[in-house]
């Protein structure tokens, strides 16, 4: 499409967006249904939609402007776009060792059946060096991106989420900001920390980290160990609490009383805490907040405001964080 087609339907977009979030989309017996309302109750699906557009977009970008730097490059050398990915990037694709090609196979023996080396040693070796022919291909493109100093304003969709003033942990000004919404008895919110882990140690002066609570209803604990983590932030000692609950072997009254006295906490305080729910009104505003941004299941994760849904691995935190680094200049 072109550019100033894209503006336009920007534009008019947002121009009909009041009337559009009104419009009436069915009625119950006289009672009417919004679009606003509807939209309202399906916003994880339309977050993951708009997130799925973004992301077949960007490939597809990726792979225009691929195209556009070797044409460049060719022309540049005097040869055909055919003859320079050869050159670079075909021909210096190394053979398999015997070595290599057994590890392969032994790692992938269950889904071969009873397929002997011999057998699938040729696909093994196909697979391989396209393995290798994409690193190569990807990492020519790349030296040529900077080459011709490509910029991409192709924007990523984003969520405007509140930190609620919840505990954090990383530089205050850091360029990134994840806001983990999680449960305690969620066993994908546990899965997920060491993936959470990761990502901070990977990024130790970049990344500012937010937790706050959106205990599942169904989970009979999640929520009273969403208060006592609030009560040992108000000790100054939540994230020695939080770490501890979640590898706790269960969340019963005694055992978050417990793990109160095992990081050093003023126990009777923190009993008296717990007891008379005295943080409720912090779990209530996580939720809420979370409810409003389209949140309707554990873990979920907003880096810089982009939705992540689910213990995702590293490699899914790593491509965005990296791209919204590039955004703001490293």
């Amino acid at each position: 499409m072109h550019p100033f087609a894209t503006a336009v339907t920007v534009a008019a977009g947002l121009c009909l967006a009041g009337p559009a979030m009104a419009e009436t989309v069915a009625t119950v017996d006289g009672t009417p249904i919004t679009r606003a309302a509807l939209e309202a109750e399906i916003k994880p699906q339309l977050i993951e939609i708009d997130n799925q557009r973004y992301e077949t977009l960007s490939e597809g970008l990726d792979g225009m402007i691929a195209e556009m730097l070797v044409e460049k490059e060719a022309k540049a050398r005097g040869v055909t776009p055919e003859a320079l990915l050869e050159s670079e990037v075909t021909s210096k694709v190394p053979a398999p060792s015997d070595e290599e090609i057994q590890k392969v196979y032994d790692a992938n023996k269950a889904q071969l059946g009873n397929q002997t080396l011999d057998q699938v040693k040729e696909r093994i070796v196909q697979y391989m060096k396209g393995q290798q022919e994409a690193e190569l291909q990807g990492k020519f493109i790349e030296g040529l991106r900077q080459k011709y100093k490509v910029t991409v304003a192709l924007e990523p969709p984003k969520v405007v989420v509140s930190d609620g003033g919840a505990p954090s942990r990383g530089p205050a000004n850091a360029p990134i900001t994840i806001i983990e919404f999680s449960d305690y008895e969620c066993p994908f919110c546990k899965k997920a920390e060491p993936t959470v882990k990761q990502v901070m140690d990977a990024y130790p002066d970049k990344i500012r980290l937010v937790y706050r609570n959106y205990p599942l209803p169904f989970h009979q604990n999640a929520r009273p160990a969403a208060i006592a983590s609030a009560c040992a932030n108000v000790q100054g000692k939540f994230w020695e609490y939080h770490e501890k609950v979640f590898a706790a072997p269960a969340l019963t009254a005694d055992s978050l009383k417990k793990v109160a006295g095992e990081v050093g906490l003023d126990q009777a305080k923190f009993d008296a805490c717990l007891d008379n729910n005295e943080t409720a009104s912090v779990v209530d505003k996580d939720v809420e907040d979370a409810s409003a941004v389209g949140v309707r299941g554990t873990p979920a994760f907003f880096v810089n405001g982009r939705m992540l849904s689910g213990a995702q691995p590293f490699e899914r935190f790593k491509a965005i964080i990296d791209e919204e680094l590039a955004r703001a200049g490293g």
